[in-house]
This record gives C-alpha cells, structure tokens and sequence, in this order.
C-alpha cells in the first residue's frame, strides 16, 4: 500500500442550481474522485435550470419543462457527485466545518463535514410581510418548483383574472406570459412607471408597449393586503385607493440574496444582504469558502461599488471561477457593468452600466442624451423605431451606460455598450468602432453610434 498518498478532500456545495452546480462539475473536471469528493444538497426537486425560462415555460412559450434543465441530477451523479436532492442545509458550523442537514420530506438531520465549502444558495422572491400573503394562489416564481405550483394553481383556477405586483423583470415577463395563457391581467406597481432598471422616460416606452398589449398598468400603487375570501383563496390585491379582483396573483416585486445561512454563521455581507468575496469568488476572511450567484454582491466596473445584480450569466461564471480555483487552478472574476435584456411582445428591452439616479447615487456628473433611430436602413422593409439613451461622464466623456427600448434586433446592441463600458471608453471613442454594417442589419450609422456622436458633442459643448 503507497502510505504517501494523501486523504481525499471533500467539497460540500450548498445549491444544486447555476453557480452550485457550475462550481462542481468545474471541481470536477480538474480533480477525479480519487483526489475530490463532491457533495451537493437542493432542496428542490431541480438542478441546473434556467430559472430565466420561467416565465416562457408559463406563458407556452416553451413547451415542456424539462427543456429548461441543461443537466439532470442523474447526470450529476454519473459525474460522481453525490447530489442530494430536496435536501436543505440549515445550519454551516465554521469551527468545526461542516454543515447539518434537513431531509424535506422526513425531517431527519446529520452532520457532514467539508474541506472545502460553496455557498450557492440564490436569491429569493420578496414577500412583503402584509395579510393575506401567504393565503392559496399567490405565488413567487423563483425555482423550478414555483413555475410548476404557478401552473398547477392555473390548471384548477376557474376564473381569469390575474394581478402581477411588481413591474421589473420577473413581472413584466410574467403578465405577458399570463395574456398568452388568456388572463385579465392587471399590473401594480410602485413605481411611477415600469421596469425600474431604466429611467422613467424609458420605462415610459415599456408603459405604452404593455398597454398595447392589453396588460392594464397601475403605477404609483402601493399594495397594502391581499384579499380573501372565506375558503382562504385570494380574491383581490388591494392598494390605498382600490381593490384589484383576482384568481391569481405574482410577485415581481424582486429577489433578495439567500444569506440566511451565511448570516448566522458570521460570514461577511454587504450592504445589499449579499455575500462578500474577493476576485476569486473566496468569501472575504475564510480561505476554504467560497460563494457565488445570486447570494453574493460582485463589483460595479463603472461605479467602483458593490451590487447585487441576479442573473444567470453572473451565476455560470461565478460557478466556473470557483470550480476552477476548487480543483487547483486559477480564476477571477473582476465584476459586472450591469448589463441586461428583456421584452414586452415584440418590444426588446436593454440597458447596461448606470442610470441616472445611478450616477447621482455615487457622485458622478454627466451628460444624458436620447436619440431615436431604426433598426436598419430606413428604406430596408421591416425597418422599426429605436430609442437609445446615454449617459457619459462631464468632462472626461467616458461612457457611463445605455439604455435601449425598440423592436426587432434592438436589445442585442445593448452587447455594444456593455463592451465599451468593460474597457473604459468614452463615448468620443465609441464613435470610430468599426461595427458590422448592411441595410438589413443596420443604418449606415448604427443607432449606439449615433447616441455616441451626440454624446460626444454635448461633453464637448460643456467643456
């Protein structure tokens, strides 16, 4: 027997989702089960999905559920990783390290020890603390799980009428999934106009385009209680002024980071409730712990600060960095420029880098510009509008963020902004970039070309 050989390390990674599972398929690779035992609990029934397919999956979109899984748990574990599904981590002992957990269906607890531990443990919907909010046919879409209960309670809901609260993401994507499945569908939101990751005179845009679409939009309507009716089901979401009917309602109010866990054990938290790492995705001040995904805050490239920003591009790549530094190698993640895309119908929706409370937030001053364009040449057929704002930092030019709301082939040249944010450009220099150009694709000045130029010139004039 060859004495010289070392103890086999074991992995415990908490969350079977992106960043989890990434972070362990990643380990994986690199280190074979002679040299790496892997652990991973979910308490879901779920690995691997892609929790941003939800609302397409909902709304018919996609037809079968199993299409958003990119690996199975028997994948997993074909991979030797030990997968323990609808298995909850309640409790993370530092000193001793390891973790207890709670089997979901028979409530038995044990003990298992770590060398190394990941904390993917996501985000979770916001509930506000109101009556009524946990009462049959209110329902967070966050998991796998949610869109499957969501659906379920649609199945054996005899009327049609649905109340989305909340008006981002999550809520815009999901009343167009309620009127593709033949919902009354009413949106409250607190906001003066919806989706708040753009300025109001852009939100405006998306206002005009949910309305066309027959989605009843409430803005400035704080929801105060959920009503009941005497079987305990909701009937009606109530705000200051009035009572919304309602079989169905969900929340698009927003996701928080899961830190929980995190939190009773001392790990340190940013000011959003998400986790702290350093580059390489190493929770600050413990040198075997790592976290990644929506639990963590990552680093503004164009602020300087720390956000918490949910989305599954962060995850995957959280979970590659920490898989790679797990199993040996070297990784970092250096942070975010906040970029992200969505629709309404056929509207594409985009923005990337700050808004303009954004830069006011951290100091910055700026020229904001708004210029309206089209998706390709304007005598190509099918042409359609396109407005782009920008935003460039007083003085020194540099781009500071873009937002984009128009039709066909709009939300994609987001893509643009996000890699001139990356590299530190100033809108002066976006406007020599040699981008693709054909009338099909594009007017001889690409619309992102076009804000650059009179961005540009406005830095210029205030010089």
């Amino acid at each position: 027997m060859d004495m010289s050989r070392t103890r086999r390390e074991r992995l415990v990674v908490i969350g079977g989702d992106a960043a989890g599972m990434s972070a362990a398929s990643q380990a994986r690779r690199l280190k074979g089960p002679d040299e790496l035992e892997i652990v991973a609990f979910e308490r879901g029934h779920f690995t691997s999905y892609s929790a941003c397919g939800i609302p397409y999956w909902v709304g018919g979109d996609v037809d079968d559920r199993d299409r958003l899984i990119a690996r199975t748990p028997e994948e997993h574990r074909a991979r030797d990783i030990d997968l323990r599904l609808r298995t909850e981590v309640t409790d993370i002992d530092l000193d001793g390290q390891r973790v207890r957990a709670r089997d979901v269906d028979s409530g038995a607890e044990s003990w298992t020890p770590y060398d190394k531990l990941v904390i993917a443990t996501g985000a979770r919907p916001i509930r506000p603390d109101m009556p009524g909010m946990d009462a049959p046919g209110v329902h967070g879409v966050q998991t796998l799980d949610d869109g499957q209960a969501l659906l379920d309670t649609l199945a054996r809901t005899r009327g049609r009428r649905a109340v989305v609260v909340g008006a981002g993401y999550i809520g815009v994507e999901m009343a167009e999934a309620l009127i593709n499945r033949g919902y009354e569908v009413t949106v409250v939101n607190r906001g003066s106009e919806p989706m708040s990751t753009l300025d109001p005179d852009m939100g405006r845009l998306v206002h005009k385009a949910m309305e066309g679409l027959g989605i009843t939009m409430v803005n400035d309507a704080e929801v105060t209680r959920i009503v009941t009716g005497d079987d305990g089901r909701v009937r009606a979401v109530a705000t200051q002024d009035r009572d919304f009917p309602a079989d169905v309602v969900v929340l698009g109010i927003g996701v928080r980071p899961e830190t929980t866990l995190a939190r009773a054990a001392g790990l340190p938290l940013g000011t959003h409730g998400g986790l702290l790492t350093d580059r390489s995705m190493r929770v600050r001040g413990h040198e075997n712990i790592w976290a990644g995904g929506d639990c963590v805050e990552v680093l503004d490239l164009v602020s300087g600060q720390e956000r918490h920003i949910a989305l599954g591009t962060h995850a995957n790549k959280h979970g590659q960095v920490i898989g790679t530094n797990v199993g040996g190698g070297y990784a970092t993640f250096p942070g975010v420029v906040g970029t992200a895309v969505s629709k309404v119908c056929d509207l594409e929706i985009a923005r990337t880098g700050l808004r303009e409370k954004d830069a006011h937030r951290v100091g910055l001053r700026f020229e904001a510009v708004t210029i309206e364009s089209t998706s390709r040449a304007g005598y190509y057929p099918d042409a359609s509008p396109m407005t782009v704002k920008m935003l460039a930092e007083l003085r020194t030019g540099r781009l500071l963020g873009v937002q984009i709301v128009g039709r066909e082939g709009a939300g994609k040249r987001v893509d643009i902004a996000a890699v001139a944010l990356t590299a530190g450009m100033t809108a002066e220099q976006m406007t020599t970039l040699d981008l693709g150009y054909a009338p099909p694709f594009s007017p001889v000045w690409d619309p992102v070309l076009v804000a650059a130029r009179k961005a540009a010139a406005k830095v210029r004039g205030s010089l």
